[in-house]
């Protein structure tokens, strides 16, 4: 649909949030006067490096800086002081250093840092060790990192396999004392939308945090919010990435906003570790194109910074130093991010050749659409069997099973031997999880294959169709991707030019062949100002929607409007830059701007490797 296209809204300034967290760390560390040494938890470690570097820490008396490690410590330090997350096993570390020094009569002071905040579980292990009562515990409430202008991440991976596999809904107080916090600093929110169990549960929670506190009247900066859990749209984040951002993260990982760039990247004997956000002027207008878009992008870019520098040439003494002094700096630094860039296109270009990237996209497009599936199910074999990655493999079953409601069982038991045959028997346990999520699962004897569902789908909703045996009604229910495609219309019509230089929908982040479900929903539920319309929708995603608006009339609605225009967003277990990049595609549509919040960034591979048993 067509929208009037406005100037979008500014964005609100969310340096408040470091502010917040690295003024409250400096108050724990001196509730621990003196000297003393920092351990710190590796995963902890990045997001630190954010909030307070190595100086400001040293500015508050801490000596050493240590990385928690399954081992025993080499600190002379009088007092230590452990930052971590409250997880059993570094807790029993915590322990097992403190019983140590009590047993060679050494006296030190103990404090527990809990970060972004402190179970029970933990304080019964300290208990149960009989350290308790030596060790001082607190919690350091960071739950937001912003990454950059319009993205926040809670920084919590485990978030996702907690929740959704092992059904441990503990980080959904995380989460709801995050939105706390932004409606406190940002709100109030006038409407909240959501889909999904952990959406409702953190709604609620917010509903109760906002009732406890005293209510302040203030002007709302962000007025539309809509929460959505990972486990209603897992297609997406099993597809391949081609947005430059999604595909930077595929291959170099992404880590809490940086990248570390190889040698054949920096074109250099070293490493580099670089900053990707809006600040870096060519990464901001690469970031959410198309990859088949970038090489030009940057050739064209390079013309002019080459126009830019052939300027000097006839200047006189005067002109040189105006340009020397105003100009070149600026041109320099480009030069450097404009080299880069093209080192890390030609080094992805390289890897994704030699993996025949193209046959790939291709087989996961047919796999969206519903055709040549045996030939899809052939060149998954393929790939399994000449081991091309062990992750891919398991990505392209994934998306086989989600796209087809479950593989039939002959298909299921042929793929999952030749699987384990290739990578492993310890790998099991990997389809033990994904069966449990219901990425991926065999079809139960009474289902039949898709071409059906939809048939099926539209027999439950006639009512004169009468009644249906259980095994059809099951299968209804069950008849989620492609029914959902077709009502939310997910995949463009095949056949159809679809021009990615100049993107008509949000289907281009997946070269035009699939709108992002997640993206979808948003979209609809903003569209039509709640759930009214997609009762079929949300009965095919298992319910759990909810749209609350908190009215408020009279002299504050010209503003409200102009909050609502800023959408904050939060994914509970994780979102891809690709959905990133579909929701700024959106919002420059509609003249809106959209703030996403999500409990980690997440991939294929990091799904993937969640569902991973430690042994394996």
């Amino acid at each position: 649909m067509a929208h009037n296209r406005r100037d979008a809204p500014e964005l609100p300034d969310f340096s408040l949030l470091k502010r917040l967290a690295k003024d409250q760390l400096i108050y724990l560390l001196e509730q621990l006067p003196g000297r003393k040494d920092l351990f710190i938890e590796a995963d902890l470690m990045s997001p630190l490096d954010r909030i307070a570097n190595v100086t400001t820490l040293k500015q508050h008396e801490v000596d050493k800086l240590y990385k928690v490690e399954n081992k025993p410590i080499v600190s002379t330090c009088d007092q230590l002081c452990f930052l971590i997350r409250p997880r059993i096993q570094t807790v029993k570390w915590v322990a097992d250093i403190v019983n140590a020094d009590k047993a060679a009569g050494k006296f030190r002071r103990y404090k527990i840092i809990f970060s972004p905040q402190k179970f029970f579980a933990c304080e019964t292990i300290l208990e149960e060790q009989g350290v308790y009562g030596d060790v001082s515990t607190d919690e350091w409430a960071f739950y937001l990192l912003p990454l950059d202008d319009d993205i926040i991440s809670l920084e919590l991976p485990e978030f996702f396999r907690d929740t959704f596999l092992e059904g441990d809904q503990r980080w959904v107080t995380t989460a709801g004392s995050a939105l706390h916090l932004l409606h406190s600093l940002y709100g109030p929110f006038s409407k909240v939308y959501g889909i999904g169990r952990s959406a409702k549960m953190t709604h609620g929670l917010l509903k109760e945090l906002v009732e406890e506190g005293e209510q302040r009247a203030q002007k709302p900066d962000i007025g539309t919010v809509f929460l959505i859990d990972r486990d209603v749209d897992f297609v997406t984040p099993v597809c391949s990435q081609v947005v430059y951002e999604g595909l930077v993260d595929d291959i170099f990982r992404i880590k809490c906003g940086s990248v570390e760039f190889g040698p054949d990247v920096t074109s250099s004997d070293k490493s580099m570790k670089v900053m990707l956000n809006s600040q870096d002027k060519v990464f901001n207008e690469i970031r959410n194109e198309h990859f088949s878009n970038v090489f030009s992008f940057l050739s064209q870019k390079a013309r002019n910074l080459q126009t830019a520098y052939d300027k000097r040439k006839g200047m006189d003494i005067k002109q040189m130093k105006t340009f020397v002094s105003e100009e070149l700096k600026g041109l320099k630094q480009e030069h450097r991010l404009l080299s880069m860039h093209i080192g890390a296109s030609e080094s992805m270009m390289k890897k994704k050749t030699k993996q025949d990237f193209q046959e790939l996209l291709k087989t996961e497009h047919s796999l969206l659409e519903g055709f040549e599936i045996r030939e899809c199910i052939a060149y998954i074999e393929e790939h399994i069997n000449r081991q091309v990655s062990m992750i891919d493999s398991l990505r392209l079953l994934c998306l086989l099973s989600l796209t087809e409601n479950g593989l039939l069982p002959k298909d299921y038991r042929s793929l999952k031997a030749q699987y384990l045959q290739s990578y492993g028997i310890e790998h099991l346990l990997t389809f033990a999880n994904l069966r449990q999520l219901g990425l991926l699962v065999e079809q139960q004897p009474g289902e039949t294959l898709t071409v059906m569902e939809s048939k099926v789908g539209k027999l439950v909703n006639d009512k004169t169709a009468g009644k249906l045996t259980d095994a059809f009604s099951s299968l209804a229910k069950k008849s989620n991707f492609r029914a959902l495609s077709k009502r939310l219309a997910l995949v463009p019509k095949s056949g159809e030019e679809y021009d990615l230089r100049i993107p008509r929908d949000m289907a281009y982040i997946f070269s035009g062949a699939y709108i992002p479900l997640s993206c979808r929903l948003i979209e609809q539920v903003l569209e039509r100002d709640g759930w009214t319309g997609l009762e079929e929708v949300t009965r095919m995603l298992n319910g759990h929607e909810f749209a609350v608006t908190v009215g408020n009339s009279g002299s504050e609605s010209r503003l409200k409007t102009e909050a609502q225009r800023i959408i904050l967003v939060m994914f509970l277990g994780g979102c891809s830059y690709s959905e990133i990049s579909a929701l700024r595609f959106l919002g420059k549509e509609r003249g809106c701007k959209f703030i996403v919040v999500t409990t980690a960034i997440l991939n294929s591979a990091r799904m993937l490797e969640a569902m991973l048993d430690s042994q394996v």
